[in-house]
């Protein structure tokens, strides 16, 4: 791609249609930033630290399973 031609086209652009193009060029930046913190974080230990917890009596036996538990 030529910059150059980019930047022909913006200059040709009205002022209100320029901001909108200058917050379409921050949304692209925030999506490629969001992209890349994405990539980083979707696998490895330790991805669920700190946000999910355990009730302590997980592993005690449930209720409707006494009967069984003899």
């Amino acid at each position: 791609m030529d910059v150059s031609v980019v930047i022909q086209k913006f200059t040709r652009l009205p002022d209100a249609l320029k901001a909108e193009a200058e917050d379409f060029i921050d949304f692209l930046f925030a999506k490629a930033n969001k992209d890349q913190t994405n990539k980083r974080q979707t696998k490895g230990y330790g991805l669920w630290k700190d946000k999910i917890e355990m009730s302590p009596d997980f592993d005690a036996p449930l209720e409707d399973f006494k009967e069984y538990m003899r």
